[in-house]
């Protein structure tokens, strides 16, 4: 994969240090009044990308940049500065949620429970399963793929972070996630077979220049948590809200690809996805996160903020994608009529 393209001044500043001087030199200037010029940081594509790179420089990386990039202490500051606004961001977007939940009464998990049960939000999975065009489906695809070609990534950043009972909760989590140990059930392959599958680009990173800051702001979100380990309570949140969030939803979109003619191989992601998140969500939301607050209450605070996050992006993205369907539009790049299909 390779940089993707820049979209706006910070970026532009950003990526041509990383293309063009020498790691361990770089100087990025930053436009005046720069970070607080974000009128919503959720929102600014510039902020998005640029934070999305700097964290991939982590992960992956990209074949154009050197690897020596990802320790570069000039752009460790600008990430430092870019996730100052971003996490402020989310926090506001969160706080009335998570005062509604911490020091509720009962257990953590179930409290947890119902804040995903009654979160309210557009009922994508349904729209996809009845109604959702061939093109729109494979667009929704495309879009989910900058998280699913590195799907449970960022959550393991937090395994060496837990004391053992909890950790080895997480591992068997994450050992599903990774495929039991045959490397053609990990989910991300599984995933790629469905973009395949339904005649799209399944490399990894293939259409991160197409999508809306909404998209990479999701994944941000994931990798902010998962890379700071004060945050730590907060990525464990995030996956139990996305693991108590996925059965139900599996089931319509599995339907909806068969409903649309793409058949079981493209389906057979989101089967996989029914019972073991009807598993998982148990195991994260009780052996997890509440697990984690009985040991530690001070976490409580971040696992509810994280869960937020999750759920409340979602819904912001489901807003916005069937908003644009609605106006026979596209949320994938505003310059293309149809889904991309990079060569």
């Amino acid at each position: 994969m390779l940089l993707p393209r820049a979209r706006g001044p910070i970026s532009t500043e950003v990526f041509a240090s990383l293309l063009h001087a020498p790691p361990g030199v770089s100087t990025v200037p930053m436009p005046p009044g720069w970070p607080d010029h974000f009128e919503d940081p959720l929102e600014d594509e510039d902020l998005q990308v640029t934070l999305w790179a700097l964290y991939e420089l982590h992960y992956k990386g990209f074949e154009d940049v050197e690897d020596e990039w990802e320790w570069d202490a000039g752009m460790l500051a600008v990430r430092r500065e870019l996730e100052r606004s971003f996490e402020a961001a989310l926090r506001t977007l969160a706080e009335p949620h998570v005062r509604a939940v911490v020091g509720g009464k009962g257990d953590l998990a179930d409290r947890l429970f119902d804040l995903t049960e009654a979160f309210e939000g557009p009922e994508l999975s349904a729209y996809l399963q009845r109604t959702a065009t061939r093109e729109q489906t494979e667009e929704f695809l495309a879009l989910r793929s900058i998280y699913h070609l590195k799907e449970s990534d960022p959550q393991s950043w937090a395994i060496p972070r837990l004391q053992p009972a909890i950790k080895s909760r997480l591992v068997e989590l994450q050992f599903d996630e990774y495929g039991g140990g045959r490397p053609e059930r990990v989910h991300q392959a599984l995933y790629a077979t469905t973009l395949e599958r339904a005649g799209l680009d399944p490399a990894y990173g293939a259409y991160i220049d197409d999508v809306p800051a909404i998209v990479l702001a999701t994944n941000n979100a994931m990798s902010l948590f998962g890379l700071h380990r004060r945050l730590n309570g907060a990525a464990m949140g995030h996956l139990g809200a996305f693991e108590a969030t996925s059965s139900l939803p599996c089931v319509r979109y599995a339907a909806g690809l068969r409903r649309l003619g793409f058949g079981d191989d493209a389906a057979f992601y989101f089967d996989e996805h029914v019972e073991a998140d009807a598993v998982h969500e148990q195991l994260a939301l009780r052996g997890i996160c509440a697990a984690l607050a009985l040991d530690d209450p001070s976490q409580e605070a971040d696992i509810v903020f994280g869960a937020v996050i999750c759920l409340a992006l979602d819904v912001r993205f489901a807003e916005q994608l069937l908003g644009a369907w609605d106006s026979d539009a596209n949320l994938l790049g505003p310059e293309h009529d149809g889904v991309p299909v990079p060569a």
